[in-house]
Formats: structure tokens, C-alpha cells, sequence
């Protein structure tokens, strides 16, 4: 093994990102993903008008007799506790590693969403329960103040989620608050829909029928972000990469006879990681570290992975075998 000679857990020499050190190189700028987008501000301001119109609807839904308004209250509360949560690991991710927690605390990220998703299930879960039963024994609503508090709730609601929305494609953190909250607007106006219905006909079961409806659609945009949610905190590949394609690029290298032990997995809700062996080919010599700066850039411009661990093998060597032994 050329230029390599470093031993790393019984295996050949494990290189890592782009300048190197001892055998081992740990990416710059280019190995590891980039810092995420600050959304403090955006956190603050959704849990303190999401608070306050918590507050307001269970008030206002609890004189009004309605479960339309305490149902979307109790989804909104579910709301406040995700964003505090989401801006918790938000703020977590940027923290830096420490001896024992040498990733530093990227996956809070990752356990935020999965909680956000969990807990609005639950939360969900108690709404249908109670609608049911007032679909049994409907009682009357006050239609009109129905309206008027639902109305402000698609502003509130609609604000707060325009405020991720920027986010919401590359963190699924920052996808959790958005689509809560881009829910909440859209139930909202099936409130205000609800009431003005109640209002015209008198039909008090329309109410606790809204409930459900909302339950369902809360419960569906909420579905996607548990499954991901709970991949990511399974280790599993990211659904936007595929490891198909990342060992034909990574076979296709110079060099590269075969390959083993490829684990591809999200370090946080925006950043990935990698760790190969790589084979080389028999009599193959490295020449400083190209070889390993330019995969590891590789990685990052084709797939988003940003964090690339290496371990270079000769064909045939001690390594190889054992690794090969133990795969077996």
C-alpha cells in the first residue's frame, strides 16, 4: 500500500477528506457539509404567535362548544412543542464535537423531526377520539365565533409557515415545522368553512366531521415525515442518493479494483456521511493525496456526501482478506 502505512482497527490506511496528517486527511471545506441555515429567528417568531393563538382558540373553542376549534388548538400546542424542538437541535447542530461526542450533536436534528412527527400522531390520535364521540351527541356551536377565530388562524398559521418554507426542501427539520404549519393554514380554512356551513344550516355534526377531516389530513402530511424521519435514525441512505451510483463512481476511480464495507448515512438532517474500503489494484501506487481529494470531492459536488472516510487496501493484502473473511 502505497503512501499509506498507518494502521486503523486492523485494517489498511484509513484516509479521510482532503490534507492529510499520518496516513489519515480530514476534509476542509470540502469534507464535511456546509453549516445550516439559521432559522432562529423564524423559530421565535412561530412559538410566540403560535403560543398566543394556542391560548386564544382552546379559550374561544371551549365557550363556542366547538371541537373543530379545540381540535386545531391541540394540534397547534402539538405545533408549539415541535418548533421548540426543532430549534433545539437546531441550535444543537451548530455546537462543536467534543471528546466523547466526536460527530458533536448533528442527530438531535434528526431525533427533533422523528419527535415532531410522533407526538402530532399521538396528539391526532385524542382528537379523533373525542370527535367520535361528538359525532355520537352533537351539540350546538357558535358558528360565527368559529369563523372569526379560524380566520386569524390562517394568518397566524400562513405566516409561520412562510417563514421555513425557504428551508423546507434541504432539512427535514426545517420540512417538519413548514409542513405543520402550512397544515395548519389549510385547516384553518376548513374551519372557517365549517362555521360558515353550521352557521347557514344548524347542522351541529358538521363540526366534530371537520375534526376528523383535519385529523386525517394532519395525520397523512405527517406520515411521510415519520417514515424519513425513522430511516434517518436508522442510519439508512438518504432517499435522494443512490448507493448504486455511488459504487460505480467509486469503482470508476483510478486504480480501484474493487471495494467493501460501503455504509452511506445521515449525519444530521442536512449533512451525510460515508465510509468505504477501497481495493486497489495489484502494483497500484498513489501519489500523494490527489487520489483522496479529488473522491472526496467526487462525493460531495455528485451525491451531497459530505463527510468521506477512506480506507485504501492493497489486492490480496492482510486487510483485504480479513475483511473479506469477516463479510462472509
Amino acid at each position: 500500500m502505497a503512501g499509506h502505512d498507518h494502521s486503523h482497527g486492523g485494517h489498511g490506511g484509513h484516509s479521510h477528506g482532503s490534507h492529510s496528517h499520518g496516513g489519515h486527511s480530514h476534509g476542509g471545506h470540502g469534507g464535511h457539509a456546509h453549516v445550516p441555515k439559521n432559522f432562529g429567528p423564524a423559530f421565535a417568531i412561530g412559538i410566540a404567535l403560535n403560543t398566543v393563538f394556542v391560548v386564544v382558540e382552546a379559550i374561544y373553542g371551549y365557550l363556542s362548544n366547538s371541537m373543530s376549534l379545540v381540535a386545531d388548538a391541540g394540534h397547534n400546542l402539538s405545533d408549539v412543542l415541535g418548533l421548540a424542538a426543532a430549534w433545539v437541535a437546531a441550535v444543537l447542530v451548530r455546537r462543536q464535537a467534543t471528546a466523547r461526542f466526536t460527530y458533536g450533536y448533528r442527530s438531535s436534528s434528526i431525533l427533533a423531526a422523528l419527535f415532531n412527527a410522533v407526538f402530532l400522531l399521538i396528539a391526532m390520535g385524542a382528537v379523533i377520539w373525542e370527535a367520535l364521540v361528538r359525532l355520537a351527541h352533537p351539540e350546538p356551536v357558535a358558528g360565527t365565533t368559529v369563523m372569526v377565530v379560524a380566520a386569524i388562524g390562517i394568518l397566524v398559521n400562513g405566516l409561520t409557515a412562510w417563514l421555513f418554507a425557504s428551508g423546507a426542501k434541504g432539512d427535514i427539520n426545517v420540512r417538519g415545522a413548514f409542513l405543520h404549519m402550512a397544515a395548519d393554514a389549510a385547516v384553518s380554512a376548513g374551519v372557517v368553512i365549517a362555521g360558515l356551513v353550521i352557521q347557514l344550516t344548524g347542522l351541529a355534526w358538521l363540526d366534530p366531521a371537520v375534526s376528523l377531516v383535519i385529523a386525517g389530513l394532519v395525520v397523512w402530511a405527517t406520515w411521510g415525515l415519520l417514515r424519513d424521519s425513522l430511516a434517518m435514525s436508522l442510519d439508512a441512505v438518504p432517499q435522494e442518493i443512490s448507493p448504486e451510483a455511488v459504487t460505480g463512481f467509486l469503482r470508476g476511480r483510478p486504480g480501484v479494483a474493487d471495494l467493501h464495507d460501503l455504509h452511506i448515512w445521515p449525519m444530521s438532517t442536512t449533512s451525510v456521511a460515508l465510509t468505504v474500503h477501497l481495493v486497489m489494484e495489484e502494483g497500484y501506487r498513489l501519489s500523494g493525496n490527489g487520489f483522496l481529494t479529488e473522491t472526496a470531492e467526487g462525493l460531495r459536488a455528485r451525491f451531497g456526501i459530505g463527510h468521506a472516510t477512506l480506507q485504501i487496501e492493497e489486492a490480496g493484502g492482510p486487510a483485504c482478506r480479513l475483511a473479506q473473511d469477516c463479510a462472509a
